[in-house]
């Protein structure tokens, strides 16, 4: 690597008046297909190939996530599942809380 990098030399030589007049924004010189499929906006992520998912703050126990984690690649997916099928059980017949706080804290736990 160069010492100063910024200097022109023969691969990268310094821009004549000329070349700067005619030099245009790279999205301008792509052809417009080009461009559309590769433009993207702050915080524009495309398309959704699937449901949205909420994200949530969840504070778990460290024993429960490293349990997860350990299973490797694809744990976050297998402990959404896990809750997933928990509700399906516990919430099958009854009625889901309504108000934020209703819901029952374990016995023993202070948060």
């Amino acid at each position: 690597m160069r010492k100063n990098a910024s200097r022109p030399d023969e691969e990268n030589p310094e821009w004549t008046a000329e070349e700067i007049r005619r030099a245009r924004p790279l999205m301008e010189a792509l052809p417009k297909a080009t461009a559309e499929a590769v433009r993207r906006y702050r915080g524009q992520r495309g398309p959704q190939k699937s449901p949205t998912k909420e994200p949530i703050s969840l504070r778990v126990d460290r024993d429960v996530v490293a349990a997860f984690r350990a299973t490797g690649a694809g744990w976050q997916l297998r402990a959404s599942e896990a809750l997933r099928l928990y509700a399906r059980k516990s919430l099958t017949g009854q009625r889901a809380a309504t108000r934020r706080g209703t819901a029952q804290r374990r016995p023993g736990r202070h948060a």
